[in-house]
């Protein structure tokens, strides 16, 4: 005669390895599925108010930063033949100049005659002076401006604009008198102008100056 089915806690046929169903299994290890416990379950923030893990962590914090500032661009033909003509133009103004100096007797009695009225050897010595002074100074700021030029600062090709366009206007008011050297550097002004101004010149001078901006 066969017996009835068996108490499972008494450890008969049928009894769970894993312990009484519904609860945990016996030595007070959890089931197979269930968390531990202080674990967090999956998809929940972990107790204590922490941080869960960020995949994309934030990048540090600062100024942006372009990389080292670009090297000044190529000066094109035009650029260099402009500048070019704009020093030439100064240095045979500095060699009228010396043939100047050389005549001086001549160059006080054509100014005296220039001036319509009887001058004294002081008043035409002084008038001498002060044309040389001038010339020089008006020289040596021009040459100051062609570097700036030479530079890429747009400003000093405006300059050279303003300046050059008074001489060839002068030059060509006063064509009867001009001489060989005034010709040239007429020409030369005028070419000079002209080469600064073209499309090449214009891309340059707006590079440079946004080059520096960056700097």
């Amino acid at each position: 005669m066969t017996s009835g089915p068996q108490d499972p806690q008494q450890g008969g046929y049928g009894q769970s390895p894993y312990g009484p169903p519904g609860g945990q299994p016996q030595g007070g290890q959890p089931e197979y599925g269930q968390p531990q416990y202080g674990q967090p379950q999956y998809g929940q923030q972990p107790q204590g108010g922490g941080q869960g893990f960020n995949p994309y962590p934030s990048a540090p914090q600062g100024q942006e930063w372009d990389g080292p500032p670009s090297a000044p661009t190529e000066r094109p033909t035009t650029v260099k033949a402009g500048i070019g003509c704009f020093v030439a133009n100064v240095v045979l103004s500095l060699i009228g100049l010396l043939l100047l100096l050389t005549d001086m007797d001549g160059y006080k009695a054509d100014l005296a005659e220039a001036s319509g009225t009887p001058l004294t050897d002081d008043q035409v010595s002084t008038a001498v002076t002060f044309g040389i002074g001038v010339t020089v100074l008006i020289l040596a700021a021009f040459a100051v401006v062609i570097w700036f030029a030479w530079q890429g600062r747009n400003w000093a090709r405006i300059v050279l604009w303003v300046l050059g366009g008074i001489s060839v206007l002068f030059g060509l008011l006063g064509a009867g008198t001009m001489t060989v050297l005034s010709a040239i550097g007429l020409v030369l002004t005028i070419a000079g102008i002209v080469l600064l101004a073209l499309k090449p010149s214009n891309q340059w001078y707006r590079a440079e100056g946004q080059r520096r901006q960056r700097v």
